[in-house]
This record gives structure tokens, C-alpha cells and sequence, in this order.
């Protein structure tokens, strides 16, 4: 199963298209947001992707009602969840899910920092940086391959 992750997109609507583009062009099947859409109308570019859409609230996310019903499917994180027959833990900050949380996880995905990162050991961590490129000037997105146990981080410009 090949799955998107975006987290701190931040209204950016054309960075958040691009991303939504990238994962219909790589046949992803569910996308997962750590977080920071901040309004509801950006969230609705994030809901033309034609799958199923995870997500968890980010610090900047301050309509949460409005976000709730544009998305649906967005709790508080850390959160819980199982894709591709790998447990994930999806959080806005890494400083959000504690040990209890990750114990047993395959996967962590994260954002916040606006850092792109992916790490690989006992647990795939991954943070796919920010997809608004308000902070670091560089419009990121990450896909997990659930069957390798990879990530890699893709560039939108």
C-alpha cells in the first residue's frame, strides 16, 4: 500500500493541489495530514484526493468545528491507526506521543518542525516537512510504501 503523508500546509492551496496531484499521479491509496491545515477551506483541496483522508489537529488548526466537517475523519493526536497491516501513530509534534503511545508502532509520522525528515529503524519515522513552504521555502510531501517499510520525501516546486 503506498500512502501520502502532508502535514503544515497552512492555506497554501496551489502547494496543497500540487501534493493532491502527486498522490493521484502515484496511485497513493489514503493520505494521512499531521496537522496544521489551519482553515477550513485549504482542507477542502486536501478532500478532492479521491481516497480516504486521516488526520490529526495541528496547533494552528483553530476552527476545529469547521475542519471537522470539511474533513471528517480528524481527531486530537496522537492517534492511532492501522494501514497496510503496519500500526501508525500520527501526532502534530513529535513531543505529543510519548512512549506509551509508540509502544508496538511500525510508524510515526509527525510535523510541526517544517523539517523533512525520514528515519529507519525499528520504527519508520517520518516527517514530510511542510507542504505550505511558508518557513523553509521548499513545498514537501512524503509517500510510505507499507510493503518495503520506506518513505521517501518528494519535492511540490
Amino acid at each position: 500500500m503506498l500512502v501520502g503523508v502532508m502535514a503544515d500546509s497552512h492555506d497554501n492551496v496551489p502547494m496543497i493541489r500540487r501534493g493532491v496531484e502527486l498522490f493521484v499521479a502515484e496511485r497513493v491509496e489514503t493520505v494521512v495530514h499531521a496537522g496544521d491545515f489551519v482553515a477550513p477551506f485549504a482542507a477542502k483541496e486536501v478532500m478532492k484526493f479521491p481516497g480516504k483522508v486521516l488526520a490529526v489537529f495541528g496547533n494552528n488548526d483553530g476552527e476545529r468545528a469547521g475542519l471537522k466537517k470539511v474533513v471528517g475523519d480528524i481527531e486530537p493526536g496522537p492517534r492511532k491507526l492501522e494501514l497496510g497491516g503496519l500500526r501508525w501513530v500520527l501526532a502534530h509534534d513529535r513531543d505529543d506521543a510519548g512512549a506509551g503511545d509508540l509502544r508496538g508502532a511500525d510508524v510515526l509520522v509527525f510535523g510541526h518542525s517544517h523539517d523533512a525528515s525520514v528515519k529507519k529503524g525499528d520504527m519508520l519515522i517520518v516527517n514530510p516537512g511542510e507542504c505550505g513552504a511558508w518557513l523553509t521555502g521548499e513545498a514537501t510531501v512524503a509517500l510510505v510504501d507499507t510493503e518495503k517499510r520506506r518513505a521517501v520525501i518528494r519535492k511540490l516546486q
